[in-house]
């Protein structure tokens, strides 16, 4: 793509990294953004020569979420959330392949939340995430109402949605908002060897782990344990699960090709 798009992909073998290019407004959120990001992801999913996801932002910030001057937002906030970013967090959380948040900087509101429902979320040491919302008297949106009170439990949602306070990237690794905080030189080497090792496996039973995770959230006991075997059924059946076992037995690495 152009530099000039809002959205720049890239790809290093089977990895693939979109990346949010307004740097100028710390990639905050348009609809022409979203134009462009909607589509992206959805190549990505689409296409199988993909096996890993990664999103980050251009320059100082991975995204400071809505941009409040855009002129097509107006004033019906819970409409842009239902046609904009309900799609967006449903399109992150069914992706057929593991996604990663490079977290470069700021990631605030929406861009926050937009992060924290990726699969894995990898910052720098300089990064920090703010649930931005309370200050311009709102709520959490793009999924921050679910995720965070499963990432960090309800004391600590509610804290965080309610003051909007700065979290630090290191606070946010202590807390379990995210999985990793690395030094700002190591954040692109470190989310890539992450991102080529997972691309490396099988891809498949990734996406279906995160899919069983998420459903466990909302069952019981034994729900949870009845749905473990219907997708362990469905994963034995793919061709990764012969190819990881042959290769254990015949003492080889794998080469997994489902998707």
């Amino acid at each position: 793509m152009a530099d000039d798009s809002l959205v720049l992909v890239s790809n290093q073998s089977a990895v693939r990294t979109l990346t949010l290019n307004r740097p100028a407004s710390l990639n905050s959120f348009t609809s022409q953004m979203h134009r462009e990001l909607r589509p992206a992801l959805d190549a990505a999913a689409d296409d199988s020569s993909v096996r890993c996801l990664v999103i980050t932002g251009a320059g100082r910030g991975f995204c400071a979420g809505q941009d409040l001057n855009d002129a097509e937002v107006g004033t019906n906030v819970g409409q842009v959330v239902e046609r904009i970013y309900k799609p967006l967090a449903l399109r992150i959380a069914s992706m057929p392949i593991p996604v990663i948040a490079m977290v470069n900087g700021v990631a605030a509101g929406a861009g926050a939340n937009f992060a924290l429902g990726c699969d894995v979320v990898i910052a720098a040491k300089s990064a920090s995430f703010i649930q931005a919302f309370s200050k311009i008297g709102l709520i959490p949106d793009c999924g921050g109402t679910w995720l965070l009170p499963r990432l960090v439990g309800r004391a600590r949602a509610i804290a965080l949605a309610m003051t909007g306070d700065k979290l630090s990237a290191e606070e946010a690794e202590r807390i379990g908002l995210i999985w990793r905080c690395v030094d700002d030189a190591a954040l692109a080497d470190q989310t890539m060897a992450l991102a080529t090792k997972l691309a490396a496996m099988p891809v498949k039973a990734l996406a279906a782990t995160r899919r069983v995770i998420d459903d466990a959230m909302t069952i019981d006991y034994a729900a949870a344990l009845s749905n473990e075997a219907r997708v362990q059924n469905e994963m034995g059946a793919q061709a990764d699960f012969r190819e990881g076992v042959a290769a254990f037995l015949e003492k080889r690495a794998a080469k997994f090709s489902d998707r």
